[in-house]
């Protein structure tokens, strides 16, 4: 058992097995980004409304902000998130999940952090852009922001950056 434990935990496991360890890391790596971003939106720069799904569900009360100050807001608060899961990110892929070495680990880390700047910009836009023309919570908003940097992340980090 303890064999197939270590297998499972080493950068030479089957493509199966290292896409759901990507999915665990990834897992904990959006709750961290989730986490810190609502913290962030509710206690530092308020990017949340009365009507936004995590505010109802939580029973909380938000301040009246504009759309413009609050699309600011969640941007600023994306950023904090970004910085924070994106760190706890790229350790767990380097330790569990792809095969370090392809670049130096300054250059790897560089590179991570690039290509996760790289789609969190886009998701951000995209989530802006929901939020400024479209009206649409904070909530909904930031999911598409996730699902877009997912597939960004996914494809880079196993195909240019780490050894596969």
């Amino acid at each position: 058992m303890r064999t197939l434990i270590k297998k499972h935990l080493s950068h030479d496991a089957h493509p199966v097995v290292q896409f759901i360890k990507y999915g665990i890391a990834g897992g904990l790596a959006t709750a961290t980004h989730i986490g810190t971003f609502f913290l962030c939106g509710w206690f530092l720069l308020p990017c949340l409304t009365q009507n936004d799904i995590t505010v109802r569900v939580l029973g909380l009360t938000a301040p009246a902000i504009s759309e413009a100050t609050r699309a600011w807001n969640a941007g600023f608060c994306n950023a904090m998130a970004f910085a924070v899961s994106n760190t706890l990110c790229y350790i767990l892929n380097r330790l569990f999940v792809f095969k370090p070495g392809k670049h130096h680990w300054v250059l790897e880390f560089f590179l991570f952090f690039a290509v996760s700047g790289i789609s969190m910009v886009i998701g951000t836009v995209i989530q802006t852009f929901l939020i400024t023309h479209h009206g649409m919570q904070t909530t909904l908003a930031f999911g598409a922001n996730i699902v877009c940097a997912l597939f960004i992340n996914y494809a880079m980090r196993k195909f240019v950056i780490f050894k596969g």
